[in-house]
């Protein structure tokens, strides 16, 4: 791969002509289809700091309660890749509004969900529906606009495809605190009408062709659900119940790799396939694709990682998780019109040098994490994280997207979402089996040298058991108790920062890479920065 990056040519668009003009009914119907954009991505995160509440609500059982995320997240990852085809088929306009109101009335149905086999249908239908609008938006932004607008553009999608997850925590944890789990969902509704009702009276961007449907690949699209949908689970359930050694996560295991085999087979054999994977014969969009990935990690990994801190060290609520990594989304506003300017001017190399190292900077931080560490703490490592997203998201999607023809777009846009959102499936399943086997690891070591051979921990135990017995408890177990309390939070915290110190290097290494890669053209401050 080194090789391959150090001979990388970027190419560049042609300079763009001079203030080419925009059609103000493309324009409110873009808006209107990143705002939809902005609902979905929001939507797998928003849960999130509210997950309590809602086990709360409908009785679930912890082992159940993740399913709120996963039955999202797991219709998502299926939609995302196919809706390049549906965009074909359908046009741009009827799967845009399909997709804007199947998720609005997916969003009331949740609301209203009574159990958890009811939220998990409901869930599953609001992502599969919902993700047919994400890789809409990319693709409208790089076929409607000229290069010369992009620089306005693509900070704007970057900033809503980083932000929305970003904030996601903030927005549940407000809305669960002001109202009810309820609430969560019942805000999708109103915005939601809007934007289908926009949607149908604004986008004439193309027209559908239903001619495809006579030879669409059915065994194909069988072959993808089955492999991306138990690549989401195994990766999401994995974890917690020691991967194949589960029954359900080896069988899920083999439908993945039986339906990875199907699915590649009828992509590279079919003469229409499902998901067209010409695009990554253009070396840009295979390494923007590659950095997007990467970027996934870093962006689900680190919105998962500090609510998770927060609550399970410090003890945080779901309001104020959300106050406290809002600072991440407010560094991510104000970077995100910096990052427009800078990608006219800036060679893109030197943009995402800065970004990753940025990233790098903030997860080093927080190496020295301890169990008191608090909001204040957290301020400048999210600042970190927010700006450096920004300025690698902005270049990384020029750098996929900037080239491409328009034939190519939606098809090329649904696969470098799917990046994305695999990025971060993987990042979270490698997070959460590094901190159950390190925290086990670390409790173990620590455990040894609390022992009865140690001085400093008789004394501990001493002074717990004497306040114990204060209070009319019985002092010799409790001090125990709580002994092992304190070993287990140490140990977690430990772990938490090996998270941290892997997270550091991927990113010092992509800085590395994006060093490596060959100067672009100087034509490229014309295009768009791409």
């Amino acid at each position: 791969m080194a090789t391959a990056t150090t001979t990388m040519n970027i190419a560049i668009a042609p300079p763009a002509q001079p203030e080419e003009a925009m059609d103000i009914r493309r324009v409110f119907a873009f808006l209107a289809m990143v705002f939809g954009m902005f609902m979905a991505i929001l939507d797998i995160q928003v849960v999130s700091a509210s997950l309590g509440e809602i086990q709360a609500g409908l009785a679930a059982g912890p082992d159940e309660i993740a399913w709120v995320q996963t039955s999202y997240l797991v219709a998502e990852v299926i939609m995302i890749p196919l809706s390049g085809f549906l965009g074909r088929l359908l046009s741009t306009r009827v799967l845009f509004t399909i997709s804007a109101a199947g998720f609005t009335a997916a969003s009331g149905l949740a609301a209203t969900a009574t159990n958890m086999d009811q939220m998990i249908v409901y869930r599953a239908i609001q992502g599969f529906i919902g993700g047919g609008m994400i890789p809409s938006v990319f693709a409208a932004a790089y076929t409607i606009f000229p290069p010369s607008k992009r620089s306005v553009v693509t900070p704007m999608i970057g900033l809503v495809a980083t932000l929305a997850p970003t904030i996601g925590p903030t927005i549940g944890g407000y809305l669960s605190h002001a109202f009810s789990w309820h609430a969560l969902f019942l805000v999708n509704i109103v915005p939601g009408i809007i934007v289908t009702i926009a949607a149908w009276t604004l986008i004439d961007f193309d027209e559908g062709d239903s001619s495809l449907l006579k030879r669409f690949d059915w065994v194909g699209l069988a072959g993808m659900a089955a492999f991306l949908g138990s690549l989401e689970y195994v990766l999401e359930e994995g974890p917690q119940y020691d991967w194949l050694q589960d029954d359900t996560v080896f069988k899920f295991a083999v439908i993945m790799a039986v339906g990875g085999v199907v699915f590649f087979w009828r992509s590279f054999r079919a003469a229409l396939p499902v998901v067209d994977f010409s695009a990554f014969k253009d070396i840009n969009f295979t390494f923007g694709s590659a950095f997007s990935f990467v970027m996934g990690i870093g962006l689900y990994g680190l919105t998962y990682i500090y609510p998770l801190y927060l609550g399970r060290i410090r003890g945080y609520d779901s309001l104020m998780i959300g106050e406290a990594v809002f600072i991440s989304g407010a560094a991510m506003f104000v970077t995100a019109p910096i990052s427009g300017m800078l990608s006219r001017k800036v060679d893109p190399r030197l943009m995402l040098l800065i970004g990753f190292l940025g990233f790098a900077a903030g997860t080093w931080m927080t190496t020295g994490m301890t169990s008191e560490w608090d909001y204040n703490e957290l301020i400048l490592p999210q600042i970190f994280r927010g700006v450096s997203l920004m300025l690698c998201m902005v270049t990384i999607s020029n750098l996929a997207l900037g080239t491409l023809p328009p034939e190519k777009m939606k098809n090329a846009s649904g696969l470098f979402n799917l990046t994305r959102n695999l990025g971060g499936a993987v990042g979270l399943a490698l997070i959460n089996t590094l901190l159950i086997h390190r925290s086990d690891m670390h409790y173990a070591r620590l455990s040894e040298s609390v022992s009865w051979s140690n001085p400093e921990a008789l004394r501990q135990l001493d002074m717990m058991a004497g306040n114990l017995k204060a209070h009319g408890i019985d002092g010799a177990t409790g001090a125990i108790a709580q002994m092992a309390g304190r070993v287990h939070l140490q140990a977690q915290v430990m772990a938490f920062v090996d998270i941290f110190y892997l997270l550091t290097l991927l990113f010092a290494v992509l800085a590395v890479f994006a060093i490596m890669m060959r100067k672009p053209p100087a034509s490229a401050s014309g295009g768009g920065g791409h």
